[in-house]
């Protein structure tokens, strides 16, 4: 009722009312509001009062109310969308499990390699300083028997040494020439590289993307093409270490089609265009042609070294052998012997020295894990080239500059190297690494 009075003593009077009717009004208005819990709601109805103003009034109060409902109703539902829309973007926690569990095994393989690799570089030290200490005190030992000075008693006991002490060394080298232990630590070297590149990438996949079952798939496929690519056993799985031919080195799994990405409109073709697309085959080309066969070709001369080299010291030994067992058996074959005890002795410990000290089965199994590096980038450019989805490649402004990185070159460099192998073709000189 007071709000009732007060609009109509305001209605009723042209000029400005008085800060007293103001302040009665607003006292007014203070009564009514302490009043209205003991008015029943009930019997209050608004569209029944006649004063003027009242319409613009009760309009404002329903536009309000239907504000504030509408907020609470956006309110209500937001946290429901929300949640929804969390769910279909964040990755299935199993996924992440697998791959976490991925990324300790990787870790733990990393370890082994490298423990192992130089386990592995100490075994060559230590048979090449054995072998080469037995060979040289055996031909000194012939050499002594060979002597006139000595006794027949002493003569024959040199003799006896130096034979046990060539033949020793001549079963040490067939062993040592089979397994090659600067070989297998390289590989070990190799393989940590690997293994420490895969679980970096692992790292990656967890911290920006949105991991699937397809990612742990491939993670797992490229384990597996590790783990046969590099073997840790020696017996029954180690790699042949003189090959018939020379293969570059494979260590990853088939290549197989990429996922499908999201591609903005306005980049609906990946980073690709025809310019790039020729200016990655003639990179391709370059790696076959240059790199590839070159690391190929040096493969070949460091194998056939070894072999030579792996079949001359086991000979030379027991060659030593079998001249320190006839010294000063007879006057006329006496010298002979002896000759082809120390002689030989001496030359084994040379071939030993070359072979091993000089590591030639290492510096075999480095030319062929880099022509298998450049197999690889082969192959990571035909697959990309001659997928037609353009979602499933990988992005190519990014491709292009792993390439550059991987071949230590700038990206202008890269552009020159591709457009000066389309003009040359066969003629240039030029090699697609500049790393090794």
């Amino acid at each position: 009722m007071a709000i009732v009075q007060c609009s109509s003593f305001l209605s009723s009077r042209n000029s400005v009312p008085s800060t007293s009717s103001i302040c009665n009004c607003r006292r007014g208005f203070i009564r009514a509001s302490i009043n209205i819990p003991r008015i029943k709601t009930s019997k209050i109805s608004l569209p029944n009062l006649q004063i003027g103003g009242r319409s613009a009034h009760e309009q404002e109060l329903i536009s309000y109310s239907t504000i504030v409902n509408n907020l609470l109703d956006e309110k209500q539902l937001s946290p429901a969308t929300t949640r929804s829309d969390d769910m279909n973007n964040s990755p299935d926690p199993l996924v992440i499990a697998k791959l976490y569990a991925i990324k300790e095994a990787v870790a733990d393989r990393v370890e082994m390699h490298r423990n192992i690799g130089e386990q592995r570089s100490q075994w060559n030290n230590m048979l090449l300083t054995s072998i080469n200490g037995i060979t040289l005190a055996a031909a000194a030992m012939t050499g002594i028997a060979a002597s006139s000075g000595a006794s027949g008693d002493a003569i024959l006991g040199l003799k006896m040494s130096s034979t046990l002490l060539y033949l020793a060394a001549t079963g040490m080298l067939v062993i040592i020439n089979k397994i090659q232990p600067s070989q297998l630590a390289e590989e070990q070297r190799n393989a940590t590289r690997l293994f420490q590149d895969l679980y970096n990438q692992i790292e990656t996949t967890l911290s920006i993307g949105h991991p699937s079952v397809i990612d742990v798939k491939e993670t797992m496929d490229k384990v597996l093409a590790l783990d046969k690519a590099y073997p840790l056993p020696l017996l029954g799985t180690m790699l042949d270490k003189f090959p018939s031919s020379v293969e570059p080195a494979v260590w990853w799994p088939q290549q197989r089609r990429g996922q499908p990405k999201r591609v903005s409109d306005s980049d609906k073709y990946n980073g690709w265009n025809g310019k790039l697309e020729e200016e990655m085959k003639e990179i391709m080309g370059v790696l076959g042609r240059k790199d590839q066969e070159e690391y190929i070709s040096m493969g070949k001369k460091a194998l056939k070294l070894n072999k030579f080299l792996a079949i001359s010291g086991p000979f030379l030994t027991g060659l030593a052998a079998i001249g320190s067992a006839f010294v000063d058996s007879s006057p006329s074959h006496g010298s002979w012997a002896a000759m082809l005890g120390i002689v030989g002795g001496a030359l084994a410990s040379v071939v030993n020295m070359v072979e091993h000290g000089g590591q030639v089965g290492m510096v075999f199994e480095m030319y062929r894990s880099n022509a298998g590096f450049f197999e690889y980038m082969q192959q990571s450019i035909e697959s990309n080239l001659t997928e037609t989805d353009m979602e499933r490649r990988e992005n190519g402004e990014v491709f292009e500059m792993k390439v550059a990185l991987k071949l230590g070159r700038s990206l202008s460099d890269l552009r020159n190297l591709a457009a000066a192998s389309s003009l040359k073709a066969e003629d240039l000189d030029e090699f697609g690494s500049k790393l090794f």
